[in-house]
């Protein structure tokens, strides 16, 4: 057991702040919202995912290299493995067009880590375990012939677990961890976490079909399409089929009963817990509207062409904090919008 750790030091704390900014401007904007003891654990689980991805996600990088630095990451949370050598040996094995900011979070990597090593036990435990079962699953996937989509709902459905279901239950474990409260429904909210990481990563995926397809990686389920009469072999954004628009109709509904779920979920917590409440009703209200606008052009072409406004986001954000309180008026406004998907 590698336990070599130093304490994290006020300039840890601060680049893992700044960072955030760096790599996603939604996260840097919902994480932010919860209690401080929260955001702090939240915001390294969430870097270390996004060093996941920049690894399962490089164009140029072996299947070999990605299975090698994704046990090695593993290894580093958990504690096994010290961090020095993985950001000299991954950096000049990733892409070339790299985003600046992940390869300036690789290169800090050690940074991250000392902020991990400084979690309580179950928030530790809890990261090391998302981790674990996202990077096995996504290596699992990476493995898989995906350029023409999944063959099934259910690999799709499995898909999204890896990737998104299980963030959803480690954010269970760690506000059941920070509140006695919520833990009084953990069983509750470990199962609706699932469908909401399920609604969220769907909306992703739907939003980015077209941008997927340019690195010849395609997400979606070949038996839905096929149910319409269309074929994922022949998808492309210059002719897209009738029977494409109704495939896309199909999850589009499968998306919004899953971010029923997602409100259910966010329900559940109590109301004093203003952060955290604000936290998920941020985030259901960005994918309920990104749907609607997917609905509303099944022809886009790019994922800027439904991508919300920054206007959108900031009436997302003024609803929300109004109305995080008030649990019956949250239902009809979004009864209003998914009503619209159907």
């Amino acid at each position: 057991m590698y336990t070599d750790t130093p304490k994290p030091s006020l300039d840890d704390e601060e680049f893992q702040n700044h960072i955030l900014k760096g790599v996603s401007r939604t996260f840097a904007l919902t994480i932010p919202q919860l209690p401080p003891r929260l955001s702090r654990v939240v915001s390294n689980a969430y870097l270390l995912c996004r060093i996941a991805d920049s690894i399962e996600d490089d164009k140029d990088m072996s299947l070999a290299h990605k299975r090698e630095f994704s046990e090695f990451l593993i290894a580093i949370v958990a504690g096994d493995k010290a961090p020095a050598r993985f950001s000299k040996d991954l950096i000049p094995l990733l892409s070339k067009s790299s985003p600046t900011n992940e390869i300036k979070l690789i290169k800090n990597l050690n940074a991250i880590i000392r902020i991990t090593h400084s979690l309580n036990k179950n928030q530790h435990t809890s990261l090391t375990r998302c981790l674990r079962t996202m990077l096995h699953g996504m290596t699992k996937y990476q493995e898989n012939n995906v350029h023409n989509g999944l063959k099934t709902q259910q690999e799709m459905d499995s898909y999204c677990y890896f990737v998104a279901g299980v963030v959803g239950e480690m954010l269970t474990e760690l506000f059941c961890d920070y509140s006695y409260e919520i833990n009084q429904h953990y069983d509750e909210l470990m199962k609706l976490s699932i469908s909401f990481g399920q609604g969220l990563q769907m909306t992703n995926i739907l939003k980015d079909i077209w941008d997927d397809k340019e690195r010849n990686m395609c997400w979606l389920p070949q038996d839905i399409f096929q149910r319409y009469g269309s074929d994922l072999f022949n998808l492309s954004s210059e002719n897209i089929t009738d029977g494409d628009r109704l495939a896309i109709g199909h999850l589009i509904e499968i998306s919004r009963i899953h971010l029923e779920s997602a409100l259910e979920y966010s329900l559940i917590i109590p109301t004093h817990e203003t952060g955290i409440r604000r936290f998920c009703l941020w985030a259901l209200g960005m994918a309920i509207l990104t749907l609607h606008n997917i609905n509303q052009h099944r022809d886009f072409t790019s994922g800027q062409q439904v991508k919300i406004t920054k206007i959108n986001v900031k009436v997302v954000i003024l609803l929300a904090n109004l109305l995080t309180k008030h649990d019956g008026v949250l239902k009809w406004l979004f009864n209003f919008y998914a009503r619209k998907l159907k």
